[in-house]
């Protein structure tokens, strides 16, 4: 008797955005979880100047060593690329001998990639071209939620709350004005990027301008945001099953301690230096309108599959947006696994929940 075939997914990773390296971490943690007598693994990583290559998929290569930081590079394998061809279905491997010649055919891709070329609707763009699903947001969804600006902006609408903030898009410095109604301290950060890249926390104006050349160093418009005063909280979402309304996990509160003023990339992913407590110490009417604030924000840039969506809770118990991502790290450490494991859904099943919703989904218009 012939076994049923197994699900092929391709698990997407590295990519051309400053959070390279934690995308790697991510495909490491995504690719040890997988049952592999469910799955067939192709591991795809995209090297930093943008080459796909077909890698061993090794956890050893794809995780903090000492401080270390993965990276994937042209040597890692075969290169590889994904035609925008809906016939193709599939990734075609380049042998410089053999030409192209078309892998078996991909059900399924799960970008694990953060940031720009890759969680910005780029990749989501690629992959509707070639009508092959994947996991998570769609194009707009994608692309809107890696905007702050425009997250903000459609959170408004929604009736979510956010703070004070102005945008300098390239070449335009914060006005006086801006200055008097932001107030110090106010944090500059690139508009379109994660993992606290480029952000810096300003308390004196004459630091500005070098806070905003980091922050544009990644993305030449930039984001300056009061600062507000409070606890960091975090929220899982997942798409409701069968269609149904998204669904919040137990929220995470995060502490930074440990000489970090903020959560910033080494307190998040190199130093020992925060503390988590699942489910966040708030009362139970606040946890509940963070919650709703998630799972509406989700809807309101039409989401789909997974977000980790951030708050502030200020000691009055106000709520405050302050982020959504719509692929959040993976890694062992990352929130948004263990705020769905504490909720009853644990590692491997969120992602085999996460394939089949995207295989149910499928692509097109929704």
């Amino acid at each position: 008797m012939t076994s049923p075939r197994k699900t092929r997914v391709a698990i997407v990773f590295g990519g051309r955005s400053t959070e390279h390296a934690i995308s790697c971490v991510s495909a490491g943690s995504i690719l040890a979880a997988m049952d592999s007598d469910e799955y067939e693994i192709v591991p795809v990583g995209i090297t930093r100047a943008g080459r796909w290559v077909l890698t061993s998929g090794e956890d050893s290569q794809l995780a903090i060593a000492d401080r270390r930081l993965p990276e994937v590079t042209a040597a890692a394998g075969s290169a590889v690329v994904l035609p925008a061809d809906p016939t193709d279905n599939g990734i075609m491997m380049l042998d410089p001998i053999e030409g192209a010649s078309v892998l078996a055919g991909v059900d399924v891709v799960f970008p694990a990639l953060h940031g720009a070329y890759g969680e910005d609707g780029t990749i989501q763009g690629l992959l509707e071209m070639a009508d092959i699903p994947y996991v998570g947001a769609g194009v707009f969804a994608s692309a809107a939620a890696m905007d702050k600006e425009f997250t903000k902006k459609l959170a408004t609408a929604e009736g979510i709350p956010i703070g004070p903030y102005a945008v300098l898009r390239s070449g335009v410095s914060l006005s006086d004005a801006d200055k008097e109604r932001l107030g110090l301290p106010v944090f500059v950060k690139p508009s379109r990027a994660g993992s606290s890249c480029g952000v810096t926390k300003v308390a004196d104006w004459a630091e500005l301008d070098a806070a905003v050349a980091a922050a544009r160093a990644i993305d030449p418009k930039v984001l300056v945001e009061a600062a507000i005063v409070g606890r960091e909280v975090e929220c899982g979402v997942i798409e409701g099953e069968a269609g149904g309304s998204p669904e919040a996990s137990l929220l995470a509160e995060v502490r930074v301690v440990a000489g970090h003023e903020f959560y910033d990339f080494e307190a998040k992913y190199l130093d020992d230096s925060c503390e988590y407590d699942i489910p966040a110490g708030l009362p139970e009417h606040v946890t509940k309108q963070v919650q709703d604030y998630a799972c509406r924000t989700f809807t309101a840039l039409d989401c789909a599959g997974l977000a980790r969506v951030d708050f502030f809770v200020t000691d009055d118990l106000r709520v405050y947006l302050n982020e959504i991502n719509t692929m959040p790290g993976f890694t062992s450490t990352s929130m948004f696994p263990r705020m769905w494991a504490a909720t009853g859904l644990e590692y491997p099943k969120l992602v085999d929940r996460l394939i089949r919703s995207a295989l149910s989904r499928g692509t097109g218009l929704h």
